[in-house]
């Protein structure tokens, strides 16, 4: 396969994804904006999902400040912001076109259909109708991908288009996960409190993983279970080492299929390795949010090596 028609894959997995933890982002600001607490929590809250969603220094050097109406303009369609979600279905639609012949129909109408949805919606500004927004992005990111698992053949091109996904979808868990280190407690609420649990229960509400944290722990939302479900978790779809396995999984088919391995493997196996061997206890010991930091920083640089080997 040459390498742009791979690049043009990839990037097709990453801006849908990226889409969607935008939409599940701006969910999770609105349910914490709207909890009756003192001071800035509302404030807080959109900066939080400023400053999880990584682009901080765009957003304050466009001089806006965060607000409900500023940053749900910014990241869901801000035409400064080019990685708003309607910049990534726009990006994820250009890709897919110039692969079309690699696609099935399926998929290539699922991300159409994405494209031509968000054109018919414009840009709400009521909140239900922001909200309903934010549903249509989520469920069509469900629609291309279970159009690329129900149709497309297992060869390079589907390998590339997951991953792709999940690179990205680890990328987002990390940084939905950071959302919690945004959200400081304000004064007289104390660690475990109600506003505390609130805040856990609509993370984990917005990676779908309510039900599991249920299923797996039977009791009350802990945050270092929460962790340990998110981050350790080979059962949770969406969990960091999940995605990492899916990940190695997916380079070691492309490594069979071109017959070596190279430097992204190499990293993606050995990123494995430790995930096998991590413990919750440890990472809350050294830090939540900076080993959630040295992740990102881990993830890139794979991210970098599957850019080396196979999209140049």
């Amino acid at each position: 396969m040459l390498s742009r028609t791979a690049d043009s894959l990839y990037w097709t997995g990453r801006y849908m994804e990226r889409a969607d933890f935008l939409a599940r982002i701006l969910e999770a600001a609105i349910r914490l904006a709207a909890l009756p607490a003192k001071d800035q929590a509302a404030v807080t809250a959109w900066a939080g999902a400023i400053a999880s969603s990584g682009v901080k220094g765009a957003f304050d050097a466009s001089g806006r400040t965060p607000s409900e109406k500023s940053v749900r303009e910014y990241l869901a369609f801000g035409n400064d912001n080019s990685t708003s979600i309607k910049a990534c279905i726009t990006k994820a639609r250009t890709n897919a076109r110039s692969v079309r012949t690699a696609l099935t129909i399926e998929l290539w109408e699922a991300i159409n259909g994405a494209w031509n949805g968000l054109n018919e919606l414009g840009e709400p500004s009521r909140r239900d109708d922001f909200t309903n927004f934010l549903d249509f992005v989520k469920s069509t990111s469900l629609a291309v991908e279970g159009a690329s698992s129900r149709t497309m053949l297992r060869n390079d091109a589907y390998w590339f288009l997951r991953l792709g996904m999940a690179i990205e979808r680890a990328d987002n868990t990390a940084r939905l996960l950071d959302v919690k280190y945004h959200l400081l407690l304000p004064p007289g609420e104390r660690v475990g409190g109600q506003l505390d649990y609130f805040q856990w229960t609509t993370l984990l509400r917005e990676v779908s993983a309510l039900t599991a944290y249920r299923w797996v722990y039977r009791e009350s939302v802990r945050p270092w279970l929460v962790a340990d479900l998110l981050v350790l978790n080979r059962q949770m779809p969406r969990s960091l080492a999940s995605c990492q396995g899916m990940i190695v999984s997916y380079l070691e088919k492309l490594a069979a299929d071109y017959g070596r391995r190279g430097p992204a493997q190499r990293l993606a196996s050995n990123r494995l390795t430790q995930f096998n061997e991590a413990k919750i206890e440890d990472i809350f010991q050294s830090g939540l949010h900076e080993y959630i930091q040295g992740f990102l920083t881990e993830n890139n640089a794979l991210a970098g090596a599957i850019h080396e080997q196979y999209l140049v």
